[in-house]
This record gives C-alpha cells, sequence and structure tokens, in this order.
C-alpha cells in the first residue's frame, strides 16, 4: 500500500476515500508485511490468509455510504478471543484444533464496522504469563530487540502493531497483558474499566479481572478501536449499560487544570532510574500543557502482587476445569479409564505455567485454607480499591510507570516465577480495582529499548484518559519511533 502509512486507521481510512487504494490491497500488504517478519518474530498462531482476502474483496464491493470506521484495516486478535470458523487455542495443546462456532462479541464489532482480521496473535497460555514464553506454539520476540521478551500475555497483539504488521489489534489484560507489552514494545495500550467492554467469546482466565482492549501506534487509533468494541451485550451479564462516551472527539488536546496523582512511595527500591526519569520528563511535558501535580498515597499497592496472585489463581483454577479432553481440543491416545483420560489429558495438555496457577488456586480454595488466603486476599483487595477511591478524591488520574524496568531477555526469568510476577507490580492493581488504564511510550532505555507511562482513571472515564494520553503524545514524538 504505497499510497499511504499502513500504521494507523486514519490514514488507512484517506487512502481509501481519496488515494484510490482498495481493501484488498491494502489487505495483501498487510499479509506481505506478515510473511517478511513473522517467521522471525513469532507474533502469529495462525494466518488466516485466504479468509482474510475473501474479506476484503467482499468491502470492495461495498457502496461507499456502507463501508464503516474500520473500512479496510488489518486487524489481528489474541489467540483467546473466539472466531468463527478460525482455530481458537489459547495458545494451549489442550486446544488444539478447537474451532469456534460462533464469534466473540468483540470480534463481531469489528468486523460490523469494516476490519479485516487477516490472523490470530500468539500468547502466554491461557493468558498467563508476562513474557509470551509460555505458549504451546513457541515465544515472540521483542522487535526491538529480538533477544528480548515483549512482555505478555497478549505479546503477539503488541508485537503485530510494533513491528508494522497491522496498525491495531486486541488483547486481553488481567494483569496486565495489554499495557505491559505495550510498553516493552513501544506502542500504545488501553484497558478498560471492567464491563466497558464484553466478555463473551473471551476464554476467561480470571473473569473478575479480565478485560479486553486495544493496541495501536497512536491515541486516536486506540480511542477509534475502543468506540467500537465498547458497550453493553445481552450475551455478557457483567458487561455495563453505562453510556459509551464519543472518546474519538474527547481527544481535543486541552488538559489544563488537570490534577495528576503520582505515587511517588511506589517509585523507589527496584524500580530502574531510567524508567523514573523518562516518567518523570513525561508529567513535565502534561505540566507544559496545564497539568498539575498531586502527591498521592497507595499504601496498600506493595500487596498487590500477592493478592493478584491469589484471586486470579482461584478463579483460573475454576475456569479451566472443563477443559477435560471430552467435548473438544486434545484427549490423551493413553485413556485406559476415565479417570486416566482426565488425568493423562489434563498433565499433558497443559503446560507448566497453567499447572502451577491450577494448582495454586485450587490449594487455596480448598477447605480449611479458603478463609486464609482466598477470603483475605479478597478483602486487601476492597483496600487496594479504596486506596484509589480516596486518591481520586484529590486527582484526576493517577500516573506512574507501565513497568518496573526495560525488556528483560528471553529465558531471563523462566526459572524464576516470583521475579516473573513482580514484573506486574505497577499494572495488577487497576484489574483488581476495576479501573480503566493506558500505557503510551514516553522514552527508551540506554540501549533503546522502549518504556511506556501508565495513566489510570477513573471507572467508566476512558474519555479522560485518552484525552489526557493523546495530549501528552501530541507534544512527543515516541510513538513514530520505528523498530
Amino acid at each position: 500500500m504505497a499510497a499511504a502509512d499502513p500504521l494507523t486507521i486514519g490514514s488507512i481510512r484517506a487512502a481509501i476515500a481519496h488515494e484510490g487504494a482498495t481493501a484488498a490491497a491494502i489487505c495483501e500488504a498487510a499479509l506481505e508485511r506478515i510473511a517478511a517478519s513473522d517467521a522471525r518474530l513469532g507474533a502469529f498462531i495462525e494466518v488466516a490468509a485466504d479468509a482474510a482476502r475473501v474479506r476484503a474483496a467482499a468491502l470492495d464491493r461495498l457502496p461507499d455510504n456502507a463501508r464503516g470506521p474500520l473500512h479496510g484495516v488489518p486487524v489481528a486478535l489474541k489467540d483467546n478471543l473466539c472466531t468463527q470458523g478460525l482455530a481458537t487455542t489459547a495458545a494451549s495443546k489442550i486446544l488444539a484444533g478447537y474451532v469456534p462456532p460462533y464469534d466473540a462479541t468483540v470480534v463481531s464489532r469489528l468486523e460490523q464496522a469494516g476490519a479485516v482480521v487477516v490472523g490470530k496473535a500468539n500468547c502466554d497460555e491461557f493468558a498467563m504469563g508476562s513474557s509470551t514464553e509460555n505458549s504451546a506454539f513457541g515465544p515472540t520476540k521483542n522487535p526491538w530487540d529480538e533477544l528480548r521478551t515483549p512482555g505478555g500475555s497478549s505479546g503477539g497483539s503488541a508485537v503485530a502493531v510494533a513491528s508494522g504488521m497491522v496498525p491495531v489489534s486486541l488483547g486481553s489484560d488481567t494483569g496486565g497483558s495489554i499495557r505491559q507489552p505495550a510498553a516493552l514494545c513501544g506502542v500504545v495500550g488501553l484497558k478498560p474499566t471492567y464491563g466497558r467492554v464484553s466478555r463473551y467469546g473471551l476464554i476467561a482466565f480470571a473473569s473478575s479481572l479480565d478485560q479486553i482492549g486495544p493496541f495501536a501506534r497512536t491515541v486516536a487509533d486506540a480511542a477509534q478501536m475502543l468506540q467500537i468494541i465498547a458497550g453493553a451485550d445481552v450475551r455478557d451479564a457483567t458487561a455495563s449499560r453505562e453510556p459509551v462516551s464519543d472518546y474519538v472527539s474527547a481527544l481535543t488536546g486541552e488538559i489544563a487544570g488537570l490534577r495528576i496523582g503520582v505515587p511517588r512511595a511506589l517509585l523507589g527500591e527496584g524500580v530502574d532510574t531510567e524508567i523514573v526519569t523518562a516518567v518523570e520528563q513525561a508529567l513535565q511535558v502534561l505540566m507544559a500543557r496545564g497539568a498539575r501535580l498531586v502527591e498521592v498515597d497507595l499504601p496498600h499497592a506493595r500487596f498487590a502482587i500477592p493478592v493478584y496472585y491469589l484471586v486470579a489463581t482461584a478463579e483460573a483454577s475454576s475456569n479451566l476445569a472443563r477443559f477435560d479432553g471430552v467435548r473438544y481440543g486434545y484427549r490423551t491416545a493413553d485413556g485406559r479409564t476415565l479417570k486416566t483420560m482426565y488425568l493423562k489429558t489434563r498433565d499433558e495438555g497443559f503446560g507448566a505455567e497453567v499447572k502451577r496457577r491450577i494448582m495454586l488456586g485450587t490449594y487455596v480454595l480448598s477447605a480449611g485454607y479458603y478463609d486464609a488466603f482466598y477470603l483475605k486476599a479478597q478483602q486487601v483487595r476492597t483496600l487496594i480499591r479504596r486506596d484509589y477511591e480516596a486518591a481520586f478524591a484529590t486527582c484526576d488520574i493517577v500516573a506512574m510507570p507501565t513497568t518496573p524496568r526495560p525488556a528483560f531477555r528471553l529465558g531471563e526469568k523462566v526459572n524464576d516465577p516470583l521475579q516473573m510476577y513482580l514484573e506486574d507490580i505497577f499494572t495488577v492493581s487497576a484489574n483488581l480495582s476495576g479501573l480503566p488504564a493506558i500505557s503510551v511510550p514516553c522514552g527508551f532505555s540506554s540501549t533503546r529499548l522502549p518504556i511506556g507511562l501508565q495513566l489510570t482513571g477513573r471507572p467508566f472515564d476512558e474519555a479522560g484518559l485518552l484525552r489526557a494520553a493523546d495530549a501528552y503524545e501530541r507534544d512527543t514524538d515516541w510513538h513514530r519511533q520505528k523498530c
């Protein structure tokens, strides 16, 4: 697609409207970029080339007045989002060969808007991980340094955008799985308020934490994607009926008087100095646009990681009980009895990290331990949410790093689960509290690895969050840097 920059929704729409570009040509260019890069990066589990070409050709036959806001835009989907007629495995052997008979709500909404799904993106198995190394299909590599992780669990979705294979993608965020890879790959990643986006058709990890959101090169594209996927859904009882704001129109650049809360007590030991410096410089940019900084305290944030890994694993233990080799997916060849079939199927079908979390979750829910672990974690979760409520009494947005350090090397933490879990120290609180949060590129390390600024907002104030992120983006060019 020589007529336009392939990396934004706006440039694709302009190319089709004014430069004679076609959805078929745009699709073909995306498939060519995937073919040129994906064998090296491992962003995709499956590329739906034939289906994408058929879809793009059909879009080109539509009259102008029937074309949606994403007409002809290539999109990648995390492989835990159900796609009718296209395999959905959650990057797990236990779902090998599973082809859903229906689309997730977000997939239906994207296609109604004119998007072209080009493939399913790699991820940590069942979205459990922070490095996209737990996939049954092999790891995904960071395009800025292929020896390093892209983050996780939505690493494939982040890499597909960061490397220019597609302009936008969808991921899911249970404890930072959109924001963390967005930060490590130098793109925008948005986790909406819990309930803002339907979870129907999302393969569940932890149902009270999971949320679907977009990756994009710009805040404007993230806003456009949210505009399309947000809203109530009769098929998901947890999808909110709160009215959907006009997120695109909210991007005015005006943030004069915006109060930005900074929890400086969290920015000490264990946080890379280059990360702290980049975030402080980002705050100065926002202040130059009229925002003012406010000191806030999040005293229970230090408990967020243990709370998260009790709540999330307990819910995972329950959700993953359904994968038993009976109805669909992988079944062991050595199933002489029903019990043997169950045991061997799950042992052979699940990877090490998933089994670790199932066992931990089952333990904390068991008799004699429920009150001491799971119930206590839920109580502290309430305290974490109240900390944010108190902070929002004095500020409009809370700012902090997205990650404590730049991308780490592949293999560096796979044998040390605790160190891997600590990579989510800044992101899990938004999930535990159900709050919207966004990561935007805010600099590079001395070794040219991307750094992300995380902004967290009040419930259902994605418009205010996007406005602040867009205002920052207008005065910087980090999002324009290419790997």
